[in-house]
């Protein structure tokens, strides 16, 4: 089934190149009368279109958010990831099979990538400063939740990696090979509660950063929260933005060589 359905779809679906999104450049007043939010019919419609038309369709419908006023952190939380919750759906509720699902994922993982590529993020001070690892947890294969968390962080000035289903050992390595200040998880699957105390307390005694801070996100701790601290970690958020603004309060920015000697 992936040879002969999956793969060909890919390749069709490729958008020609030079296709440019553009982030609107609005003053405040403007920004505040014209743009329009998005809503619970633009998520359904989108999701819609991401299992049935080619990448381009996609990028025209968030050209026209964008065009309305949405700034790319609201494409990615209010449109991008509810899409990938109502595509989870569709497959519960058997409204759409195994290729169509899968096929929209592939796609507004590509929305997301070309808004990585083609609108870069704004200069924000202390850029690169700080460092953090963003996973799946090992063995699990739900990776857009990660790759898009990272790259909000990204746009906030954070030197961000990403591990795409590593093995448990790969992901504690990394932090023997690196000075992180922070980690990432999304726990999307059950897992006992053992096992994410143990990798918790294994990335802290190998980190070459003993101050590293943890944060825990996904399906798993939004429906029991208290596991964060029962596991170890350091803390959660309900959302991508509300996680850049935590981790900012857990590893504040150093202070500048320069600003020091004055």
């Amino acid at each position: 089934m992936i040879q002969n359905l999956v793969i060909p779809k890919l390749i069709a679906d490729r958008p020609e190149p030079g296709y440019r999104l553009v982030e609107q450049q609005r003053s405040p007043e403007n920004s505040s009368q014209n743009s329009r939010a998005i809503t619970a019919q633009d998520v359904e419609e989108f999701s819609q279109l991401s299992t049935r038309s080619d990448a381009r369709e996609l990028l025209d419908f968030v050209d026209r958010c964008l065009a309305n006023g949405s700034s790319v952190d609201s494409i990615y939380v209010d449109l991008l990831a509810p899409t990938a919750r109502r595509l989870g759906e569709y497959w519960e509720s058997d409204e759409r099979d195994f290729v169509d699902v899968t096929m929209g994922l592939w796609r507004i993982q590509e929305i997301l990538r070309e808004l990585t590529l083609r609108i870069p993020p704004p200069a924000v001070a202390g850029f690169g400063q700080r460092s953090a690892l963003f996973s799946t947890m090992p063995g699990e294969q739900h990776s857009f939740g990660t790759l898009m968390i990272a790259e909000c962080f990204y746009r906030a000035g954070w030197d961000a990696d990403i591990l795409i289903e590593p093995s448990q050992s790969e992901l504690i390595g990394k932090f023997a090979d690196r000075h992180y200040d922070l980690i990432g998880l999304t726990v999307s699957l059950d897992c006992p509660k053992a096992h994410l105390s143990s990798l918790v307390s294994a990335i802290r005694s190998v980190s070459s950063n003993p101050g590293t801070r943890i944060m825990m996100g996904g399906r798993v701790i939004n429906d029991d929260p208290g596991l964060i601290e029962e596991c170890g970690a350091d803390a959660t958020a309900a959302d991508a933005p509300s996680a850049v603004k935590l981790a900012e309060t857990l590893v504040p920015l150093k202070a500048n060589i320069f600003e020091s000697l004055i």
